[in-house]
Order: structure tokens, then C-alpha cells, then sequence
């Protein structure tokens, strides 16, 4: 096993898949020639050339369809919205054309798009570069959505991506490029994928069970951490695929513990907690002995000034603050 960040796992599985598939190709602005702003796709313009490496213009709704059209003809295209903020410029082509296509045609086309979209707030980058936007994508029927957030889920989901017949959008925390973790080497490493539909546990635990993705999934482990000198036993689940979502593995938990906590970065009003919340009451609501409690950011523009910001954005106290008002509710 090596230890490597989330920028080399990333970067990593584009080389295998690009060298071991023609078809893969990836565009962009700036991600050739500059190798992208965190970057991820460096040396690949060198090693793939310009005709599968493409740096395009500054217009998101151009790129985005010029993928599409890649592959509904028998590429493999992996499209980069810098900030997944602007992932809005291409959403007619991604919900009217990209979602429904396979099944319009009656799966006489395959579409194995992948738009990989930074997500995500911290670091005053502001109201225009700091959103969220998995709950929008989870409301299209078509999609698939990841969000890893550990180097080995990122390069093992990223590779699967590539390989999927259907549209993935692929969520990256912006900043996450520098979390490091093991990722198998050699030829294992080259092999591996990381399934979508299935949640990890991260830690175990019995008396309450925190849901989580991306930043949040790891926020959720200190709170878990700092909880435990507490005397509380977390269980955390990373669920790493958005859509499809693994409750077998969430319910199972809260059979357990029989309280639960659901973490996003984003707005919590509209999120994907809450959707999680109301599937968990389907699916099992005399398994809960208090109510479900979210975990999200204020319903506002999130604030340039980093002291704002941090009032705004949920971390490690708000999850904690979360889980001790799950087990006030006898």
C-alpha cells in the first residue's frame, strides 16, 4: 500500500484508464497545457496529446454538450466543471439530453459521460465558488452521483465512473486535494475499482449512527473521536455513492444504534439529508428511538469572510452538538 493524497489518486486513475482505453478522453479549461488549477490532470496533455486531452474555451455549456455529443458516439469523455457553481451553464444539456438520452433511445445508446465537479465550501472562495449541488442532480432520474472523499474510494470510484455506460457526476470536495490516505500499489492498484450503491463504515459503534459524504465524512469521524472520550459511541458511515444510495447498509446501522444524524455541507433546506431522513422513515421508522437530525449549512450565501464562513458551514461541533440532541430524546 502507498500513502498518496486525493490529487494523486485522482490523477493516478486517469493515467491507467487513458493508457488501457483510446476512448477516454477528458476537456476542460485549462486542464491541458496547465494540467488544471489543483492539478489533477497534469502530464496527461504530455503522455495522451492534444486530441484527447483538450483545453476548450471559457464556456461550460459548450464543453458540456461537446461531451455529451463524445459519448452518445463512442467516446468516453470525463468533463471538468472547475467549480461545480458553474456546473449551472450546462445544465440544460445535462437534464434534458444527458439524463434521458439512453432511455429515450431505448438504450440503444450508451452515454458514459463523466462530469467530474468540484465541489464544495472553505478557504473564502465565496458565494459564487463555495456551493453544493448533489440534491439537484439526485432529483434527475438518469444520473449517477459519487462523492468520495478517502484516495482510495476517490481513485477506485473515478476509475468505475470511467467504465459506466450511464452519465456519472462525480463530486469532488474542493478541499480535499491534500487529504492523504492508502491506496493499493502496483498491480492491485491498477485494478481496483470501488463500487457505486455501497456505503463504508468508518467507524463502529452503538449508540448513535452519524450518515455523512465527502468533507462531512470526515468531520463526522473527529466528532465520533472526540464524542467517544465522551463515553458516546458513534457509528459513522461514509456513504461515498449518492445515487444509487446504499440503505441496506444505513438501516443495519440504525437497527443498532436505533438514533440517527444526517451530515451535509450544503444548504440544509431542499438537501439530500433531508430526502436520506425521509427514506429512513419508510423504510424503518419504529426502528427510531427519537427523531432524525440534520446537519447542514445555514440557508444562506456563504460569506467571503472566513469568520462568516465558519458560522455558516457545518464542522466537527455542529455534528457533535447534532448527535447529544439525538440522545436527549428519550
Amino acid at each position: 500500500m502507498a500513502i498518496i493524497t486525493v490529487r494523486e489518486a485522482l490523477n493516478s486513475a486517469f493515467k491507467e484508464e487513458m493508457r488501457d482505453d483510446p476512448t477516454v478522453i477528458t476537456l476542460g479549461c485549462d486542464i491541458g497545457v496547465r494540467g488544471g488549477p489543483f492539478g489533477i490532470t497534469l502530464d496527461l496533455m504530455k503522455l495522451y496529446g492534444k486530441d484527447r486531452v483538450i483545453d476548450t474555451p471559457i464556456s461550460e455549456s459548450s464543453f458540456v454538450g461537446a461531451g455529451i455529443g463524445a459519448a452518445a458516439t463512442g467516446l468516453r469523455p470525463v468533463v471538468e466543471v472547475l467549480y461545480s457553481d458553474w456546473i449551472t451553464l450546462g445544465m440544460d444539456q445535462l437534464v434534458n439530453m444527458a439524463a434521458k438520452m439512453r432511455y429515450m433511445f431505448g438504450g440503444k445508446v450508451n452515454l458514459p459521460l463523466v462530469v467530474r465537479a468540484p465541489f464544495g465550501s472553505g478557504g473564502g472562495i465565496a458565494a459564487q465558488h463555495s456551493q453544493s449541488f448533489e440534491a439537484w442532480f439526485n432529483h434527475v432520474p438518469g444520473f449517477k452521483i459519487v462523492a468520495p472523499i478517502e484516495p482510495y474510494d476517490v481513485k477506485g470510484m473515478l476509475k468505475e465512473a470511467i467504465r459506466d455506460d450511464n452519465p456519472v457526476i462525480y463530486f469532488e470536495h474542493k478541499r480535499s486535494y491534500a487529504v492523504e490516505g492508502e491506496v493499493p500499489d502496483g498491480a492491485e492498484g491498477e485494478s481496483y475499482t470501488v463500487p457505486f450503491g455501497k456505503a463504508a463504515v468508518r467507524r463502529e459503534g452503538t449508540d448513535v449512527t452519524i450518515i455523512a459524504y465527502s468533507m462531512m465524512a470526515l468531520r463526522a469521524k473527529e466528532a465520533a473521536e472526540q464524542l467517544a472520550s465522551e463515553g458516546v459511541s458513534c457509528e459513522v458511515i461514509d456513504l461515498r455513492s449518492l445515487l444509487p444510495l446504499d440503505y441496506e447498509t444505513v438501516m443495519e446501522s440504525i437497527a443498532k444504534t436505533n438514533r440517527v444524524v444526517v451530515c451535509q455541507e450544503a444548504n440544509l433546506r431542499g438537501g439530500l439529508a433531508g430526502d436520506i431522513v425521509a427514506e429512513i422513515i419508510d423504510r424503518g421508522f419504529d426502528l427510531l428511538d427519537a427523531p432524525p437530525v440534520r446537519v447542514g449549512a445555514l440557508n444562506v450565501p456563504t460569506p467571503y469572510n472566513k469568520g462568516l464562513e465558519e458560522l455558516c458551514i457545518p464542522g466537527t461541533e455542529n455534528i457533535k452538538a447534532a448527535v447529544k440532541r439525538a440522545l436527549s430524546d428519550e
